[in-house]
């Protein structure tokens, strides 16, 4: 008894150092955020090709398992040797994957990059005539104000000269050569580091990927060596339910996204609006953003095209808007389903908070982390009420006045 009493504080003294310990830690880290945030992102400068092969081999997950499962139905009349069917179908899988991942980096450098370039090249092209357009809106707008118009008419020509000089002629560089050179050779070096970290993540995704479920029951080995039977299955139980949270939602947004940004370009070629591959790749990239993306995406395009036309950016303003509800009631739920269980305001809640911290990476994935969060915290809060013998369903706290100590009923 006294051995077990003594193993009882053991524990509880262990337990406390931990989490003094770990108070520390969080403490020193506010403390000193900037430290912490450099050592942070020079870790993931280094880890960089990892990180680049985990996301890859996450997001190509479903095809090599698809292609692997093809496969190994393929050569089960073939190959008799279990060993050897296994071997060829990852083998067939890889290849596959690969193949997928070449085909759609080929796509976007041959297709949607060229497009892209001629629109960014006319745009900088039609500068002056965009000028002259605004300058006539602002005369026209100010015709009764001579005075008024003197004064904004001297402002914007000035900002108008320097935006032409800029965007048309090298000759305001020169005094900054050195400037410029310093920016050039970062761009190479960020543009090299980017290509050779990106090459390397493909092999970690290869490897990846046909070690993948060593890795989980190495994991799955692990926790159930650390923790108690019970706690492990949980710990189990919940790394299922984040793969499903996140799988469900990344790779769903990702589907979604593509299907609105090739609908966007369809829909504006047919009207012949400007911009079109343009537009459509800016409309497809920032809806992979919840919430906000179609406002961020949607706001720069409607200046451009408010340059050419103010019709067309109307038209462009009730298209987008069409889009969205179309995406938001119809193609959202059917792909990505109710994937996090969020309500509105919670998925309001984790893009400006993550959004805040990690920057448009946290506004990505802020609404899974926080779905995993607000699950893990809604199990434990349930799990606290029923030891309490009190319900777990929030309807019956509404209205409640107090809970009777002794009968333990709801007094409304």
């Amino acid at each position: 008894m006294k051995e077990n009493k003594s193993h009882k504080f053991i524990y509880w003294g262990i337990t406390a150092f931990l989490v003094i310990l770990l108070s520390i830690v969080v403490v020193w880290g506010f403390i000193r955020w900037n430290t912490v945030r450099n050592a942070i992102d020079a870790l993931n400068g280094i880890l960089a090709p990892i990180t680049y092969g985990a996301i890859l081999a996450y997001l190509l997950s479903p095809v090599y398992n698809r292609l692997r499962g093809w496969a190994a139905g393929l050569l089960s009349c073939v190959v008799k040797k279990e060993k050897s069917r296994r071997f060829f179908s990852k083998a067939v899988a890889t290849v596959g994957s690969l193949i997928f991942l070449v085909a759609i980096i080929s796509g976007l450098i041959s297709l949607i990059i060229p497009s892209v370039w001629s629109s960014i090249m006319g745009i900088v092209n039609s500068v002056p005539a965009y000028v002259e357009r605004i300058s006539g809106w602002i005369e026209t707008a100010l015709v009764n104000n001579p005075s008024l118009e003197s004064t904004v008419m001297s402002l914007y020509q000035q900002g108008a000269d320097q935006l032409i000089s800029w965007t048309q002629s090298t000759s305001n560089w020169m005094p900054n050569v050195e400037i410029v050179v310093t920016g050039v050779y970062s761009g190479i070096m960020g543009v090299y580091n980017f290509v050779m970290n990106s090459l390397i993540g493909v092999i970690v995704m290869v490897y990846l990927l046909n070690i993948k479920e060593t890795l989980m029951a190495q994991a799955k080995k692990i926790a159930y060596a650390l923790f108690p039977l019970r706690l492990a299955n949980q710990i189990v139980e919940k790394c299922r339910f984040v793969h499903r949270v996140f799988g469900g939602f990344i790779i769903g947004k990702l589907i979604d996204s593509l299907i609105i940004g090739i609908l966007t370009f369809v829909i504006l070629t047919v009207i012949k609006m400007p911009y079109a591959m343009l537009i459509s790749v800016i409309i497809g990239v920032t809806n992979v953003i919840p919430f906000f993306g179609p406002f961020i995406g949607a706001i720069p395009s409607a200046l451009l095209i408010l340059l050419v036309s103010p019709r067309q950016c109307l038209i462009f303003l009730l298209i987008i808007l069409l889009l969205q509800q179309f995406d938001g009631n119809i193609l959202g739920p059917r792909i990505l389903g109710n994937s996090t269980g969020l309500s509105s305001f919670w998925v309001l809640f984790s893009i400006l908070f993550f959004g805040g911290i990690l920057g448009p990476i946290g506004m990505i994935i802020g609404v899974p982390t926080f779905a995993v969060i607000y699950d893990l915290i809604s199990e434990w809060v349930e799990m606290k009420l029923r030891k309490k013998q009190l319900p777990a369903e929030t309807e019956e706290y509404v209205n409640l006045d107090h809970v009777d100590e002794e009968k333990k009923t709801f007094i409304r």
